[in-house]
Parts: C-alpha cells; sequence; structure tokens
C-alpha cells in the first residue's frame, strides 16, 4: 500500500456549473479527495455522474463558457490547480499531470504520424531537440509494447489496431515521467484481450515510474483488481469512498450496492437475470439540496427527501453520503419505509 505522506493532489469542494440556454447543469457539486504518490485511485459510476468532468475541470480542460469551475482548493504539489494562469497550467498539463483520453480511436490526430504526436511534449516541455525527442519517443513506444518501435515512430495512427493506439496514447501521456496519471476509461472501446494487456501494462508501469494514478471506469471488476482506494460518484458527489477491499465488502451506500449487484456472476444458476438499476440518473438543474439518489433508493425515507447527507465515516478511511450510515439512525439491519413523492 503506499506511503501515507502528504498527499500529491488534494482536492476540496470543486465545483462546475454549465451555463446553458436551456438553464444551468451542476455538474460537479462539491468533490473532495485526495490522491497519494504510488496510489490507484479507481473512480467509478453511470455515465453523468460526474466522473470525467471532475478531472477535466481540475486541468482546465472543460470549455470555459459555458463551464465555470469553482470551489477549491485543488492542491498539486502545494499550488491550486483552480487560480493557476493558463500558461502555468499549460506547463504542468502534459507534463507533470498526463491525461489518456476516453477513445483511443479517436483521440490521436489522424494527420500527423504518431512520433510526432508523442514528440509534441517532449519539445515543448522538455525542450529536448528533435533527435533527441525522437530517441526518447521510441523508448516510450517500446515501453509500452509496440514491437519495431523505432520504424513505427513513422505511421499514422489508422495504421494501428485499437489496442495499439491506446498504448499510443498512453506513451504521450507518460513521455514527461508525469507524477499523476489520469485515465479516463482506457480500456472501455477494447475487447477483452487487449484490454487485459493494458492492465497489465498499466500496472507494470505504475511500479516501474512509481506514479500516482486516476482510473475512471464503469467496470467494477477492474478496479476490484487494480485499485487502492475506490470513489464512487452519482449526482457529481462523491457517494462512497474507502480502501477498494472495505467498499467491496461491506458496500454502504444504496448505490454502491446497487452498482455491484449489477456485475455479471459467473457461478450459480445459469437462468439468473441480470440486475438492473431502476429510473435515470437525475438532471440536475441546480445544487442538490436533497439525496440525489432518492427516487431509486429502496430505501429513502422521509428526510432523504429534504436533506443531502454528508459523508459519514465509517472507519479505516471508509466513508458514505448516506443518512443511514449515520449513527443516530436507522443501521441496515432495520428497514425504513419508502414514501412516495410526486
Amino acid at each position: 500500500m503506499p506511503d501515507r505522506a502528504a498527499p500529491v493532489l488534494d482536492v476540496r469542494d470543486l465545483r462546475t456549473v454549465f451555463r446553458t440556454r436551456a438553464g444551468d447543469i451542476h455538474a460537479v457539486n462539491g468533490v473532495s479527495f485526495e490522491l497519494r504518490a504510488g496510489e490507484l485511485l479507481g473512480v467509478v459510476g453511470e455515465s453523468g455522474s460526474g466522473k470525467s468532468v471532475t478531472m477535466m475541470a481540475l486541468l482546465g480542460l472543460v470549455p470555459s463558457p459555458p463551464a465555470v469551475v469553482s470551489g477549491g482548493p485543488a492542491l498539486f504539489d502545494g499550488r491550486d490547480l483552480l487560480r493557476l494562469p493558463e500558461a502555468e497550467l499549460r506547463r504542468i498539463r502534459g507534463a507533470r499531470i498526463g491525461f489518456v483520453f476516453q477513445d483511443p480511436m479517436t483521440s490521436l490526430n489522424p494527420v500527423f504520424t504518431v512520433g510526432f504526436q508523442i514528440m509534441e511534449p517532449l519539445r515543448r516541455h522538455l525542450r529536448l531537440s528533435r533527435r533527441a525527442a525522437r530517441a526518447r519517443a521510441a523508448e516510450l513506444l517500446a515501453l509500452v509494447g509496440i514491437p519495431d518501435a523505432a520504424r513505427r515512430l513513422d505511421d499514422y495512427p489508422h495504421q494501428f489496431s485499437g489496442g495499439m493506439r491506446q498504448r499510443v496514447m498512453i506513451a504521450v501521456a507518460l513521455a514527461c515521467d508525469p507524477q499523476v496519471l489520469i485515465a479516463d476509461e482506457p480500456t472501455t472501446a477494447l475487447d477483452v484481450t487487449i484490454q487485459a494487456q493494458i492492465l497489465e501494462l498499466m500496472a507494470e508501469l505504475r511500479a516501474r515510474l512509481g506514479m500516482a494514478v486516476i482510473w475512471i471506469t464503469h467496470d467494477l471488476g477492474v478496479i476490484a483488481g487494480i485499485a487502492d482506494r475506490v470513489m464512487v460518484m452519482y449526482g457529481g458527489q462523491v457517494i462512497e469512498h474507502g480502501p477498494v477491499e472495505a467498499v467491496f465488502a461491506r458496500p454502504t451506500h444504496p448505490y454502491t450496492r446497487a452498482l455491484l449487484a449489477t456485475v455479471p456472476k459467473v457461478s450459480g444458476e445459469r437462468s439468473r437475470r441480470l440486475q438492473a438499476i431502476e429510473g435515470q440518473p437525475p438532471i440536475l438543474s441546480a445544487p442538490p439540496e436533497a439525496c440525489t439518489f432518492r427516487d431509486r433508493c429502496p430505501h429513502a425515507f422521509e428526510t432523504c427527501f429534504r436533506l443531502n447527507p454528508q459523508r459519514y465515516p465509517l472507519g479505516e478511511g471508509h466513508d458514505a453520503a448516506c443518512l443511514l450510515a449515520d449513527p443516530g439512525l436507522a443501521p441496515w439491519g432495520r428497514p425504513e419505509p419508502r414514501v412516495a413523492h410526486g
């Protein structure tokens, strides 16, 4: 387990609002988390839960307008990312914090060679000569498992398979030896064989380079296998967080329990239906004043419809933003009536 020293990234009360003609969308609502050196933090939740927007807002990658990012601080190496001038943020982005974007099929520019795209951050941030940057780019391609790396620098993205393009994206993100790597759904578009290769590669690189990783995904199985801690998001908020073993063994928030119930089982009766979470994620036109999961929660009771719960500590770094985690309210063993509203 990583050292419990001061976090390399410390985010407090991050908020992001998209101001549109149709009204405001409160996409991120008071997200707080820490990331320590060498640690892998898994971030899970349904589409629209705020996972990607949270991480992109930290690095100034959400368009402004319409986005308005507030809250904080978001401290990286003692500096508040949310208050830095754009020029300073550009020096950090891609150099000290790498980002692997969601889709390997579209994230690479089709009109530039793979070598050019790996060399660009090396020349911009490290001021390497063209020859030195090319040599380093070949090393990076070899590092991520591309055969005949030096020759393939002159190939274009369409000459690579999906799995190889994802490896190239990782090489670009690792070019300047970042302290933090943010990987946004890095294996979603890949088949299971290539996915396993990418996961193995990331584990090797993390061990070799000692970097901290934020891994955004829908796949709870991936998180169970690679993460130190997991952060479950819903409605733009962190609704459960803790060591991966604690969250998976003792899920407390009803949403976390529902997510885990949707994971297909390979044992038991073959005729067992796949589980689903009824309802739809909320459209947040205002900051949440009540539990965002209340309309889909089988345990919701009256207070859930008028109070947005804090994150209650459960011990050993595990917490959950649910009234049922409040020691002053009913424990899980005593069912609470669901109240019909509207």
